[in-house]
């Protein structure tokens, strides 16, 4: 029957919105906060939310961290109405002299009728001394650098807003670093030190987010926002660079000024090095609205016609999977979700095949944590499973995502479990794995435990635990015999989701080494003499719009020596835990990295 609402046509009248796609920028908070009036015909909008950045610290000082960030699409609002008030949060002051941090960024916010939206202000930097851990917030501050005995951690992020910052860290006689700041879409970088690097390396800041097929690119720097700062180093080292997304860059002993975050994007300022001068200043947040233009259903042809002679009537655009849930991100018409930890992804739309209607994926869980003695092995990555990427750009992935196909989605609500990495020093080595990683039908298992001498008999300690990788196995003293590293790739995936542990090994009683765990691609190195056995590459993959490996197994420890640099990937070195978020396993005695999922799918 037709409707006389809708012109005669049969079916339901549907909500439209003729925005124009005007794109709006509250940029400060004034004595009383500002508002934003819609146009008469939007009914729909995008909505960012950012927060102030910290500020950077002094003297070796940590990069701010980005300020938080929430975003959504297709909110419904009312047309020719007022939004509630925006907050715009200041970005956090530089600290100026030791002793003290730089000053955390205020929070943002935003009133959808009755809903408040509000965004963490980044934490500030550390410093040498009592004040060397970063401070926590949207994206937490980067840890100070001048530490002998220990690495003074980040600060830690808001869930779903931004990232923990990098530890700072001291490497005589190479040099001090800071770590950076973390960002929305990374945490800071840790500085680097030590024999293996020729100079003190201050922490990169995290990256920020790119928002710009939301928003265009006249806001952020071209549309991305909330990178974290970099970390500041000693006299002769280098310092960190900022984050994608207005991180200011960091600053050596006497050296140039510390870069501030760039006004209106929620970067995180630069950590100072020491002598004249301060941390960089936090950029100050913003919230930007867009009104949107868009239709679908079945309209009258007067609706149509008067629409478009006004030049409002939207161009229906094909049918793309839609989906909310982690941190946000996008590669040209491509849309990446990244979950650092336990959450929903929400398919609101399942797409059709003149869209997109599959999602790639990465599935990468929690390293094991390394065995507790000075013989033991070092953990096994968590499994790693990708598909080929050939559903959302043919992007470069690792060979174990070859021919691997993309999965099909439907309008539900899609649990993620981000696995946790494994402890270091229990026994038996089984309750130092990693914990699993999960997403529709993929399930990617636990780096397995490294192995532990504690000096009784038995050689479920000695062995490495089973996983996705295998543990390392200790190398006892005195002997009976060295432990034998994890199977990896257990339970057995197609393809194999990682490698073995490398076993433990003595010579008599002179040399005890223990194995390295097992990586995603590679087994885990035998423990040798003298050195202890490293642990075994990683992969790579650029689901995430640039190279990232993962999966990297820890390296074992001996009596004799360790084993050396890490293999990289995530994988941890003598008495480093595995990377955050990278699934890589710990090095001696310490702890696994977790996991990490991600999506990514054809939405334009």
């Amino acid at each position: 029957m037709a409707s006389p609402s809708n012109g005669g046509i049969l079916g339901v009248n549907n909500v439209t919105s003729f925005g124009n796609d005007t794109i709006t920028s509250i940029t400060a908070s004034g004595p009383t906060s500002p508002s934003l009036t819609t146009q008469p015909g939007t009914r729909f909008i995008n909505f960012l939310v950012a927060g102030g950045a910290g500020g950077g610290g002094f003297n070796q000082g940590g990069g701010g961290g980005a300020g938080g960030i929430i975003s959504n699409t297709d909110i419904p609002v009312c047309g020719a109405a007022a939004l509630g008030a925006a907050v715009v949060g200041a970005g956090g002051a530089g600290d100026t002299g030791p002793g003290c941090k730089g000053a955390n960024g205020t929070d943002s916010s935003l009133i959808i009728g009755c809903t408040t939206y509000t965004s963490t202000g980044g934490g500030g930097g550390g410093s040498c001394g009592t004040a060397g851990t970063g401070n926590p917030g949207g994206s937490g501050g980067g840890g100070g650098g001048e530490s002998p005995t220990a690495p003074m951690a980040g600060g830690c992020g808001t869930a779903c807003q931004g990232n923990a910052g990098g530890a700072g860290v001291c490497g005589a006689p190479t040099g001090v670093a800071a770590g950076g700041g973390g960002g929305k879409c990374s945490a800071g970088t840790t500085g680097t030190t030590g024999p293996a690097t020729p100079v003190a390396q201050g922490g990169p800041g995290g990256n920020g987010t790119d928002l710009s097929p939301l928003f265009g690119t006249g806001v952020g720097v071209c549309g991305v926002f909330a990178g974290g700062g970099g970390g500041g180093a000693s006299t002769g080292s280098t310092a960190g660079t900022g984050g994608p997304g207005g991180g200011g860059v960091g600053a050596v002993n006497c050296g140039p000024a510390a870069g501030a975050g760039t006004v209106n994007t929620a970067g995180g300022g630069g950590g100072f090095g020491t002598g004249p001068g301060t941390g960089g200043a936090g950029g100050s947040g913003v919230v930007v609205v867009k009104e949107l233009n868009k239709a679908s259903g079945v309209w009258s042809m007067q609706s149509q016609f008067q629409s478009r002679g006004a030049g409002t009537w939207p161009e229906t655009a094909p049918n793309f999977v839609t989906g909310t849930g982690g941190c946000i991100s996008y590669s040209g018409d491509y849309k990446i979700h990244t979950f650092l930890a336990t959450a929903n992804f929400i398919v609101s739309a399942a797409g059709v095949p003149a869209g997109s209607t599959t999602v790639d994926y990465l599935v990468v869980a929690g390293g094991g944590g390394a065995g507790r003695t000075s013989n033991s092995g070092g953990g096994g990555a968590g499994g790693y499973r990708e598909s080929s990427g050939a559903a959302s750009g043919c992007y470069t992935v690792s060979p174990l995502g070859s021919g691997v196909a993309a999965l099909a989605v439907s309008k539900q609500t899609y649990a993620i479990t981000v696995g946790g990495g494994g402890t270091s020093g229990c026994v038996p080595s089984s309750c130092n794995s990693g914990s699993l990683s999960t997403f529709s039908t993929i399930t990617s298992a636990g780096g397995g435990g490294g192995g532990t001498f504690c000096g009784g008999v038995g050689t479920p300690i000695y062995n490495g635990a089973d996983g996705g990788s295998g543990g390392g196995g200790a190398a006892p003293a005195p002997p009976p015999g060295p432990g034998a590293g994890g199977s990896g790739d257990t339970p057995n995936t197609t393809p194999d989701q990682g490698f073995d542990g490398g076993g433990g090994n003595h010579v008599g009683c002179a040399y005890f080494a223990g194995g390295g765990g097992g990586g995603a691609t590679a087994v885990g190195v035998t423990g040798g003499a003298p050195g202890a056995g490293k642990g075994g590459a990683g992969a790579t993959s650029c689901i995430t719009a640039g190279p990232v490996g993962r999966a990297g197994g820890g390296n074992g420890n001996g009596c004799a020596g360790p084993a050396g640099p890490p293999i990289g990937f995530g994988g941890g070195a003598n008495n480093v835990a595995g990377g955050t978020n990278t699934g890589g396993g710990g090095g001696s005695a310490q702890t696994g990295g977790p996991g990490v999922v991600v999506i990514r799918y054809k939405y334009q």
